[in-house]
């Protein structure tokens, strides 16, 4: 399976159920009163984080999803069936964003769902509107749309460790030898062209490590891999930062790669890191020795500096050590702050608020447009093809002072009223 992690598509929630307009006609009963139902709630599409997924390749070719919509009220006061909610399957570590880009929903831990899409509801049955004044009322609501919009899918991996260096700096090698992933290896730079995971035990702990493909100058700003898998270390604690030890100038070699992390969107080069010379079997120690004694000249103070040779494993299981230290460390410096602050929160796009009560009436042209959530609302469920349906959003608009704003504001008869998209004449 291609790896995939990007994926734009059309989310459709499904459109509630109809009211019905129904009159109890039985035997011997002249005028059997309204007895229309409800219509039944539209489905919400629902994502849902799953560690049994890996990449958004599935949305290759799905580009939209469409969930059912509610039935129709029936006679007799029968309800039409609410819609199932469409579930969708998502990798851990994936962001959902509108077409603005705002984030809809962030899903980091496994089982963790997000509505970014809500069903409409369903409308109303003329027996609902019975009171003492309209014994038989002949009204009845259209379904409410369901929500309808672009979203952007993004797969940011959420892994413990992430493995950077230049291409062919060893990092599939150590992944295949310390994990069970078996990335494609040679003695080529670019090997690695998407983002291996594999899960490294170390002393009975389980850590998730992440093979980003190699990194070049200019790598932040689009170059060679790009910044496309930078990203995917933005939420890893630790950095291993790997450099082939036979590099000229080894020093030069980690300034290139953390210029690169600091000029990403989010400062890497601050993450925790241990930096490891690899392929030092056979290296000659003095020559080794000298390696590494230029390489702690510009690494940061504090920072493990380390060598290691993949194929004999040598110096491996102590860096691993070394990094379980710097996760368990991290990891709790981030519970402390969650809890100290809260955990962050993220807003769901969702359908407007039944409360907000809020509109404006605003001339444009020949046409009288008014807005506001709530009588939008009304407006979807109006069924303008019954008198009695726009006798009775009038009447709403009334009780809300909309109509005398629109006589304040100079409206004629045979003006056009424009609610959402949905348009009337006064």
């Amino acid at each position: 399976m291609n790896f995939i992690d990007k994926a734009k598509i059309l989310v459709k929630a499904g459109d509630g159920g109809n009211g019905r307009v129904s009159f109890r006609h039985e035997k011997f009963i002249d005028k059997g009163g309204p007895d229309g139902g409800n219509g039944g709630r539209g489905g919400s599409v629902i994502l849902v984080a799953s560690r049994n997924q890996n990449t958004l390749a599935s949305f290759r070719y799905q580009r939209e999803l469409i969930a059912e919509g509610g039935i129709p009220g029936g006679q007799v006061r029968k309800n039409g069936r609410n819609a199932k909610d469409l579930l969708v399957h998502v990798p851990v570590g994936t962001i959902a964003s509108d077409e603005h880009g705002v984030v809809m929903a962030d899903l980091r831990e496994d089982g963790a769902t997000a509505v970014i899409a809500k069903g409409g509801k369903g409308g109303f049955g003329n027996a609902h509107f019975i009171s003492s004044t309209r014994q038989a009322p002949r009204i009845a609501e259209k379904g409410e749309p369901g929500e309808e919009l672009m979203v952007q899918l993004e797969l940011k991996m959420i892994a413990d460790v992430g493995l950077v260096g230049l291409p062919n700096a060893g990092k599939s090698t150590l992944l295949s030898v310390i994990s069970n992933a078996r990335p494609e290896i040679a003695d080529y730079p670019f090997t690695t062209l998407v983002p291996n995971l594999g899960v490294v035990d170390v002393d009975g702990d389980g850590l998730l490590f992440a093979d980003i493909p190699g990194l070049i100058a200019g790598a932040a700003q689009g170059k060679g891999l790009g910044d496309d898998f930078l990203r995917h270390i933005e939420r890893t604690a630790v950095i291993i930062h790997l450099i082939d030890v036979y590099q000229d100038d080894v020093a030069g070699t980690y300034t290139i790669i953390q210029d690169e992390l600091k000029a990403y969107k989010i400062d890497l080069s601050t993450r925790p890191q241990v930096v490891a010379l690899t392929k030092i079997e056979g290296m000659d120690r003095e020559i080794l020795n000298d390696q590494l004694a230029r390489l702690k000249k510009v690494v940061d103070k504090g920072t493990v500096v380390t060598a290691i040779s993949s194929p004999t494993k040598e110096g491996v299981v102590e860096m691993l050590r070394e990094v379980r230290k710097l996760v368990e460390t991290h990891r709790a410096h981030e519970r402390a702050a969650e809890a100290s602050i809260g955990a962050p929160t993220v807003p769901v796009l969702s359908l407007g608020d039944d409360d907000n009560d809020a509109w404006q009436v605003t001339k444009v042209e020949n046409e009288y447009v008014v807005s506001g959530s709530k009588i939008e609302r009304f407006a979807a469920r109006t069924n303008f093809d019954l008198p009695e349906g726009v006798e009775r959003l009038r009447d709403i608009m009334h009780k809300q002072g909309i109509l005398h704003e629109l006589v304040r504001q100079g409206i004629d008869p045979g003006d056009t009223i424009r609610i959402g998209k949905y348009e009337m004449t006064y």
